[in-house]
């Protein structure tokens, strides 16, 4: 490991080196930009008004007082610094921090205008989130299984919405718990469709999962449409209630975020460890990472290339039905094109996520998040059109990809046909 070699290089390295890239200093001077833009758009439109002061709730009697204007006021000035440092010098390895911490302030910022002189329940808020990000964990764990084995899977979309369908038709049929068990098997077996176009016939791996999501949609809504509209009965599964952890609900603030939730999202978070150590941890993992990353190497070393592939891909379909069948679980009924697109940010998790359990988990929150905060702020009547919150999701969806997820690495072989030599 270098060393550096005075206490001026010191003071650089920590600081940030003054002799930067042509690249660097484009980028300092973008983000600077954007600080700029944060701090107009909270002066003009969140400093405005009588504002008043926003009550943020913590679960029982516990709540906490913000001034609204004055917090803008504070937000505005940040940026502004922020946006001035960035241009004139960058901010060096405080860069990554500095950016979570400004759009950690900057939401803060907007629940208090949002809440002036209302109440905002925190807790509620983010159990919420914590909630709607587990669909998409399901459909990114699905997606990393399958990306890691070098199988590109634009797919997700479609193999949640087969698994809704699927859960609620046979959950009203026989009961939940075998449709749940039947969304499984029908997206598993989706799934397995994909890989055996994409192994045994080189097909284009991403029209493959376009045509795939395009063919679930069209077939659930046709059904949908001329069916279970004309015969509800084969349409109604019940829903499944939350679980309260015995003692563990009753902790201040963590308690009714974490243990007042569905099965759904304890499933999710044992899911996201076990395949975190599975993949870098046991001999399955380091199987599949070859696979993914150089299959002639893979298969020179013994590895059946092709049949990892075709199980971990199966095994992914199978993790995406599950998810899906928690929008029937959580609504009751199979509505139309009840996923809505949340396949396609499931992907964006994979990608912001650096192709890691964990990481595809945080970036489920921040998605989850934004989903939950746009139906709170349609309760609070923010004058924001309904419209634009329901796009809010996409819109975060493209701001994290576009400053997250540039440079991701993927796994070397991704979407590249393999034969057996």
């Amino acid at each position: 490991m270098n060393q550096p070699a005075t206490l001026t290089d010191a003071y650089l390295d920590l600081a940030g080196s003054v002799t930067r890239t042509p690249d660097q200093v484009k980028r300092s001077r973008n983000l600077g930009i954007a600080y700029f833009v944060l701090a107009v758009v909270t002066l003009f439109v969140f400093a405005r008004g009588d504002g008043g002061t926003s009550t943020f709730g913590l679960g029982g009697d516990s709540t906490f007082g913000v001034p609204s204007i004055p917090l803008a006021w504070i937000c505005a000035v940040s940026f502004a610094a922020l946006g001035g440092v960035q241009i004139s010098r960058g901010t060096g390895r405080w860069q990554s921090a500095l950016i979570a911490a400004a759009a950690l302030l900057f939401v803060f910022t907007l629940m208090a205008w949002a809440a002036a002189g209302k109440q905002f329940s925190l807790t509620g808020t983010l159990h919420d989130a914590l909630k709607a990000s587990t669909p998409l964990v399901f459909g990114a764990l699905g997606g990393i299984m399958c990306e890691r084995s070098g199988i590109i899977n634009i797919a997700i979309e479609g193999l949640l919405l087969a698994g809704a369908f699927t859960s609620a038709v046979v959950g009203s049929v026989v009961n939940i718990w075998v449709g749940i068990l039947a969304a499984m098997v029908v997206s598993g077996l989706l799934a397995l469709m994909l890989a055996w176009l994409a192994i045994r016939f080189h097909v284009d791996q991403v029209i493959v999962g376009f045509a795939i999501n395009f063919f679930v949609l069209g077939v659930t809504s046709f059904i949908d449409s001329r069916v279970l509209t004309r015969n509800p009965e084969y349409n109604g599964t019940g829903t499944i209630s939350q679980w309260k952890v015995p003692g563990l609900h009753r902790l201040p603030i963590v308690g009714p975020i974490l243990f007042e939730q569905t099965f759904y999202v304890y499933v999710a978070l044992g899911l996201v460890a076990f395949i975190a150590w599975a993949l870098f941890k046991t001999k399955w993992g380091l199987q599949t990472r070859a696979v993914g990353e150089h299959p002639t190497a893979a298969g020179t070393l013994g590895i059946d290339v092709l049949r990892r592939r075709y199980i971990n891909v199966t095994l992914a379909g199978a993790i995406s039905g599950f998810g899906g069948s928690w929008w029937t679980a959580d609504v009751g009924r199979f509505n139309e094109n009840i996923t809505n697109g949340r396949g396609f940010i499931a992907l964006a998790v994979v990608l912001v996520g650096r192709h890691h359990p964990v990481g595809a988990l945080m970036a489920a929150l921040v998605f989850g998040f934004a989903d939950a905060l746009a139906l709170k702020f349609s309760f609070l009547n923010t004058g924001i059109p309904s419209e634009f919150l329901e796009l809010a999701p996409f819109l975060v969806t493209l701001v994290v990809v576009a400053s997250v997820g540039r440079g991701a690495r993927v796994p070397a072989a991704l979407g590249q046909p393999y034969e057996e030599q």
